[in-house]
């Protein structure tokens, strides 16, 4: 009988995914590539039957981590895009607060869905853990609050879950500093996000806004950077249209008045 693929409104599908160029700095390049060529369907079925049959944990566990806004969350989603995989995602903000008082049957659930939608869709699913800093932090000091404690139990069920997990799963973090060691051997990829290079900064510029040419996207690039190091903030949006229409200079009608 030919598998009969059932359409779930919590999952994220390749088809709902708006497709994006992201370009990498060479570091994140290199630690990327070994996960982009795991994630075609026959290679990430071939893989897992290998490391099954040498009894090893078959799950892809990746850590994408660094500064806010580098593209960590729609790096998921564009390899979801390109290999046609779902997304269960799990926004850990908007969840915690939910977590009080059946944490362990809540975290469990979330990992039972999950082996449920591997059963249910033709490929295996992505689970994304998003802005996961609040579950993979440091441990706090059991008693010290009930927030702590609340944590800490989750943490410990999560540890659980990674120790055996058989699918795909990736978690976002802001704060890598603040990493429990526990984590570290639990993800088998761990990804470090810097900001764009000078020269990235460039293309992303001029693939939002095809009109500048390649010295002036070079320009703005080069002038947002350092806004942020002496200002100690990103440019906000005026600031940024200050930088293009600076660049454009030349092609404003000239002032007359007076000649």
């Amino acid at each position: 009988l030919e598998f009969v693929e059932k359409k779930d409104k919590r999952l994220i599908y390749h088809d709902q995914i708006q497709k994006r160029n992201l370009f990498y700095n060479s570091g994140e390049e290199l630690q990327l590539e070994p996960i982009k060529k795991s994630f075609s369907n026959t290679a990430f079925t071939i893989l897992q039957s290998r490391l099954k049959s040498k009894n090893m944990s078959a799950g892809i566990t990746v850590l994408l981590y660094g500064s806010p806004g580098t593209g960590k969350t729609e790096t998921v989603y564009q390899l979801a895009k390109k290999h046609n995989r779902p997304i269960f995602k799990v926004e850990i903000s908007e969840t915690k607060s939910m977590w009080f008082g059946e944490i362990q049957k809540l975290v469990k659930k979330i990992f039972t869905d999950y082996y449920n939608f591997k059963k249910t869709q033709k490929i295996c699913p992505i689970l994304l853990f998003n802005e996961s800093d609040a579950i993979i932090g440091k441990r706090k000091s059991a008693g010290s609050s009930s927030v702590s404690d609340t944590e800490n139990a989750i943490q410990n069920v999560l540890l659980e879950e990674l120790e055996n997990f058989d699918g795909i799963l990736f978690a976002t973090s802001n704060l890598v500093a603040n990493l429990d060691s526990a984590f570290e051997h639990r993800f088998l990829f761990k990804v470090k996000y810097e900001n764009p290079s000078t020269e990235n900064a460039a293309k992303i510029w001029r693939s939002k806004l095809p009109i500048l040419s390649e010295n002036e996207v070079e320009n703005i690039a080069r002038k947002s950077i350092m806004d942020e190091i002496i200002f100690g903030t990103k440019p906000n949006f005026e600031r940024i249209l200050s930088f293009c229409e600076n660049e454009k200079w030349n092609s404003k009608p000239k002032n007359t008045i007076g000649f």
